[in-house]
């Protein structure tokens, strides 16, 4: 029998948190629940929390893996979103015969012993996949909106870690906090 893992991933391009994997099994048949589901940047955060919560009801499993942004410095943002594949995947039963991971992107995951297919805007054509992206993106939401709460110069709240003018001009006032990624920083801290 093929089990099916989607996978994907949220975070990659932001100056500050971390980068977030999901990786999801869905039933053979598609759920009701279900309909609406695509790459979650195409989705209202409300319309994103709602199906979050109906993946995770309807899926046969769910696994998530975070980098942080240390590891993200220490081996780049391409290695740090693999490691949180493969955290994420280990969460699953991804060893069984039969299975078989799509990730969204032109990548495979290095190292991974199941089969491997990287299926470029798999968000839009695999709801496994999709379902990953959405499953994704609402953890590392909610995780800046905590954070938002310690760092509140920064607006991770609203700019989700991303270099926003707000967020550029707090950097240049406050410097960096231990949420951002040193190594997208360089040309953000250096004298003017």
């Amino acid at each position: 029998m093929l089990v099916l893992v989607g996978v994907d991933e949220v975070g990659r391009g932001p100056l500050a948190g971390p980068v977030v994997a999901a990786a999801v099994i869905l039933p053979p048949v598609p759920l009701p629940a279900l309909r609406g589901v695509r790459d979650s940047k195409k989705l209202s955060p409300a319309r994103r929390e709602a199906l979050s919560k109906h993946i995770r009801a309807a899926a046969l499993g769910v696994g998530v893996g975070w980098a942080l942004p240390g590891e993200i410095d220490e081996v780049n943002i391409l290695q740090a979103t693999f490691l949180a594949m493969r955290r994420a995947l280990s969460r699953l039963r991804v060893d069984a015969p039969g299975t078989f991971v799509l990730v969204d992107g032109d990548k495979e995951i290095p190292g991974l012993r199941p089969r491997q297919r990287a299926l470029v805007r798999g968000d839009d054509r695999s709801l496994a996949v999709a379902s990953a992206s959405i499953v994704a993106k609402v953890l590392r939401d909610r995780w800046l909106r905590r954070l938002d709460r310690l760092y509140p110069a920064y607006g991770f709240a609203r700019n989700k870690g991303y270099g926003t003018p707000d967020h550029l001009r707090a950097l240049a006032e406050s410097g960096p906090s231990p949420l951002h990624r040193r190594s997208f920083l360089g040309r953000f801290l250096e004298p003017s």
